[in-house]
Formats: structure tokens, sequence, C-alpha cells
């Protein structure tokens, strides 16, 4: 068993666009005061699993839970910009309500999953939002044979390794949670990713808000 890196995939703590339902896509939004504490809940959660190295999203809000769990360890954060949140273009800073609105069409093909749209033409597809934070999940789990490593990252890139785990499509509808600050546990060999357990929150004293909801798909 050597050769199986152990992975801990969290999603980031709550931000108040969370609370709002509003994209965050690659905007640079902070934790609130509940993702502060979320993430504290989560770090000690977590402290006694032998890490041997944290990656995060360098987004602060994934890099801010990911501080929780370093000053918890005593290991460096490695900032990893291949582990942001979906680009979601002229979607970002808007809810899903203002997004249905304002562009009807493109709200359709979003929700319709379709794999090469792009929200306003310069998001990124879904089709190479996957490529892009599995690809970087299997390079940083590979280079960790045996070890435990955290990927502190977002709700869109979960969903991403939820599916890459469980080889599922692209396109098929989701029915597993998301929620803030949940401790997500795979399994990683040259074969690629195993699910064990999945959006575990029992660290947590109350429920989460999760943006990305199954109508939409990837929000965080």
């Amino acid at each position: 068993m050597n050769h199986v890196t152990r992975v801990l995939a969290i999603r980031h703590g709550e931000t108040a666009w969370n609370v709002d339902t509003r994209i965050q896509g690659q905007l640079d939004i902070p934790l609130n005061d509940t993702g502060r504490w979320q993430a504290e809940r989560l770090a000690a959660a977590v402290a006694d699993d032998d890490l041997h190295a944290i990656y995060a999203s360098d987004l602060q809000r994934a890099h801010q839970t990911a501080q929780a769990i370093s000053r918890a360890t005593g290991l460096p954060i490695t900032a990893e910009p291949g582990l942001r949140e979906r680009g979601f273009g002229s979607f970002e800073g808007h809810t899903y309500q203002e997004i249905e609105s304002r562009w009807p069409e493109e709200s359709l093909r979003w929700r319709k999953r379709e794999l090469d749209f792009s929200p306003g033409g310069v998001g990124e597809s879904l089709r190479v939002f996957y490529e892009r934070c599995v690809r970087t999940a299997e390079r940083l789990a590979a280079a960790h044979p045996g070890q435990t490593i955290a990927i502190v990252a977002h709700g869109g890139v979960m969903d991403c390794l939820y599916r890459a785990a469980s080889r599922l499509d692209l396109q098929a509808a989701r029915s597993w949670q998301l929620g803030n600050a949940s401790i997500n546990r795979l399994l990683y060999t040259p074969e690629g990713f195993t699910l064990v357990g999945w959006s575990d929150t029992s660290h947590l004293e109350q429920g989460s808000l999760d943006e990305s909801n199954d109508r939409v798909g990837h929000a965080a």
C-alpha cells in the first residue's frame, strides 16, 4: 500500500457571498466569522491525521481555511493556483436570480451543464475546469505515495474530484453535498482517485450553506 496517497479534500469555510448565493468564481472573497469558526473546528478535526503536506487554492477563502490547519499541524501551506474555483466570467459577483434575469440563455446553458459553455465567453468551460483541477490534484497526490495530504479548495473543485473518484459523467446531475468546511476522503493510486468518505461535517455543530446547489453546479 506504499503507493497509495490518502487525500483529505476540503472545501473552504463559509463566506458572506455563500450566504447571499452570490457567485464568487475567482473573485477573492474572504471567510466570514462563521467561516473562520468552521476553519478552526476543521483544523482540530484533522490535526491527528498525520498530514505530510497542505496544498491550497491561492484564493483567500481557501488559504485562510488552510491557515487554520497549518496552525494546528505546524505544516507550511503550498499555494496552488490550479486549485482555484472555476472562472465564471461575467457571472461572478451576481446571484443566481440576477444571472437568470440578465442572461437567460446563458443561464440555461449553465444549468444544462454544457461542457464547452464559457460564461460571458471569458469564463472557463466545464470541460477545461475539470481537466485543470483534477490534473492538478492528481499531480499533487502522485508526489506523496504512502503519505496523507490535505487539498483545500472550492465547491466546484470538490464536485470534480467526486466525479473523478466515482467515474461519473460531467453532465450527470449532482446528488451529493458540498458543505462548507467539509472533509472529503479520497485515495489516489496511479490508476486514479477512489472515494472513501464524503462531506463529513461532524466536526461542525451547525449546518453550513452550500452555494453549489444541484440546479446550477459549481459556484463556490
